[in-house]
């Protein structure tokens, strides 16, 4: 067994609040060690315009439009469980970075789990600027839609989204870092987990 064939039969859970950069490392790293790629957002997004829905750009979870699809999440939970019921098949055949709100706490197989810490300040002004609205705006309605996406969790599976950082092995605050920093230090985290992960498997062979 060597550490290509092993990095390449990982789990990698990479979650966040909204515009904390989960999706961008979430794909650069599933690049980079040559991983499937599945995100829970997109899943979501594909059931939303099943149901009518125009979901377009980053920024459309904050929509008049994205909200009013959160407003139908909230009544029927049957979208946050069919997604979660795909990611967990998609997670126990490995090999994949799964850029996930639920999958760090509902997996419960062997993975590496990263959540990327973010203000409520630092989240509007990347929002604001990509969307081109006023921080105060954005502010609100992210702040509104974080408790309300935390109790859609909370309902359906116990756990305080965004509060209980217990299942995650890496937290990393990007506030003062740049997409790259985030990218090159949580690299290094994954090269030891591959590493120890190795080290690990030869010697239960051994015996």
């Amino acid at each position: 067994m060597d550490a290509k064939k092993e990095g390449k039969n990982i789990v990698i859970c990479i979650s966040g609040m909204a515009g904390s950069g989960k999706s961008t490392l979430a794909k650069r790293i599933a690049e980079r060690y040559g991983l499937d790629y599945f995100s829970g957002g997109d899943a979501l997004k594909q059931l939303a315009i099943e149901e009518g829905y125009e979901p377009k750009g980053d920024g459309w979870w904050e929509s008049e439009e994205g909200l009013r699809f959160l407003e139908e999440r909230e009544r029927d939970k049957k979208f946050d469980s069919k997604v979660d019921e795909k990611l967990l098949k998609i997670a126990n055949r490995g090999g994949v970075v799964l850029d996930s709100w639920t999958m760090p706490w509902l997996f419960k197989g062997e993975a590496f789990k990263i959540w990327l810490k973010a203000s409520l300040d630092v989240r509007a002004e990347r929002a604001a600027k990509r969307d081109s609205i006023k921080v105060e705006k954005i502010i609100k309605i992210i702040k509104d839609k974080d408790e309300r996406t935390r109790q859609i969790y909370k309902s359906l599976y116990g756990f305080d989204f965004g509060e209980d950082l217990t299942p995650f092995d890496l937290v990393l605050n990007t506030d003062k870092f740049g997409p790259d920093d985030v990218y090159y230090m949580v690299s290094k985290a994954i090269d030891l987990y591959i590493k120890n992960r190795l080290k690990k498997n030869i010697s239960k062979k051994s015996f």
